[in-house]
């Protein structure tokens, strides 16, 4: 095994390294702070692995050109940031309910619109699990490092291509533009997954699945086969159905590709939890300053520990739910007003007390705020 490579990098570089790892090919979107290093990078690289490049004239034709990169074969990927978030909410929709593969990057900044555009913030939360039109499977991740960005981009692509849909990943401003030490791993210490094309000489229904499959093969446009794709409800060969019982089974399936494979999707880690009184529960750049604080607090003796979900969407509820039984108080720390703390609000319920803090002025927390906070809640 070769030596890895130690570098200085800045997440969003870190994000199109682990793409590149991943298999990109495909990249389209439109400049927005504080993402666009991120399409800087892929404009840099990807001719450098035969890859393609695009910066399209708006936030809806970038991800609808990453859309048409993915159909035609090729891991894709865009990204965004705030209100080009917003903007992209349609066309996410039409990929979830087309079982089109695809990467989301959502820099979460602070402020709505062009409100403080430079900040920090984690304002996006719900509407990653909520902005697009009817029903359908999300899967988000929110990574804490330059070192998880990379290794979480990674894993964005493979949960794409195996299971067909769109999977956002959400860090935010500071982990986006923090610098960190990473060893880029090797390509052989990598777990790859290709999306299943069909297999030759059989009949292809694009939208037809083998028993005990949740996940159709998918065709590239231009190999040879001929299929038909929408956004509205269709039948197993691609076309538009009025019929409310293939409406049903489309749904339920693309839903039960999210529910029966949690096991797969759900990432969560612990700090200091197994003699825990209060848990706090916080993710991306937040977590890092709430270890801080419980440090500062374990050493006056608050037997404070965090539980840290690194997939956001689908929400960890067992282990959620496992902790709150085991302490006294939970406190969920954001940089909104109020969004992941409504999940937990849900899953926790009445097992344990349960507080808030959370800033959107563009500020970043302090341990000082953490720490303050804990004992007010005491």
């Amino acid at each position: 095994m070769s030596k890895r490579i130690v570098k200085l990098m800045q997440g969003n570089e870190a994000c199109v390294a682990g793409a590149l790892a991943a298999g990109m090919k495909f990249f389209a979107g439109y400049p927005i702070t504080p993402s666009t290093e991120i399409a800087e990078g892929s404009a840099e690289k990807l001719p450098e692995v035969g890859g393609k490049f695009i910066q399209m004239e708006d936030e809806i034709a970038g991800i609808a050109a990453a859309i048409g990169g993915s159909i035609a074969g090729f891991k894709s990927m865009t990204a965004t940031s705030g209100p080009g978030f917003s903007l992209k909410q349609e066309n996410i929709g039409y990929a979830a309910l087309a079982e089109i593969p695809l990467v989301i990057v959502n820099v979460m900044r602070g402020g709505p619109s062009t409100g403080l555009p430079t900040s920090p913030g984690q304002g996006d939360v719900m509407q990653a699990m909520w902005g697009t039109h009817g029903d359908h499977p999300v899967i988000a991740i929110s990574p804490q490092s330059v070192t998880e960005m990379y290794y979480e981009t990674v894993r964005a692509f493979n949960l794409a291509e195996k299971y067909r849909t769109p999977v956002i990943l959400m860090p935010d401003e500071v982990v986006g533009h923090m610098r960190e030490r990473i060893e880029i791993p090797n390509a052989d210490e990598l777990e790859i997954f290709d999306r299943l094309k069909p297999v030759e000489g059989e009949d292809y229904i694009p939208y037809g699945v083998r028993e005990g499959d949740l996940v159709p093969r998918m065709a590239g446009f231009g190999e040879g086969y001929r299929y038909h794709i929408t956004g509205l409800f269709h039948d197993d060969m691609g076309f538009p159905t009025n019929s409310t019982v293939k409406a049903g089974v489309k749904i339920n399936r693309l839903m039960a590709k999210i529910t029966d494979n949690l096991e797969d999707l759900i990432s969560y880690d612990e700090y200091l939890m197994d003699d825990a009184e209060i848990m706090i529960v916080a993710y991306g750049s937040t977590a890092r300053t709430a270890k801080n604080a419980i440090n500062k607090l374990r050493a006056e003796g608050i037997k404070v520990g965090m539980l840290r979900p690194i997939t956001i969407w689908p929400y960890p509820v067992e282990a959620t739910l496992a902790r709150a039984k085991q302490v006294n108080k939970v406190l969920v720390v954001e940089h909104n007003l109020g969004q992941l703390m409504l999940e937990v609000e849900r899953v926790v319920k009445s097992e344990a007390e349960l507080h808030f803090l959370g800033r959107a002025d563009g500020d970043v927390f302090v341990p000082s705020d953490i720490v303050k906070k804990v004992k007010e809640v005491l």
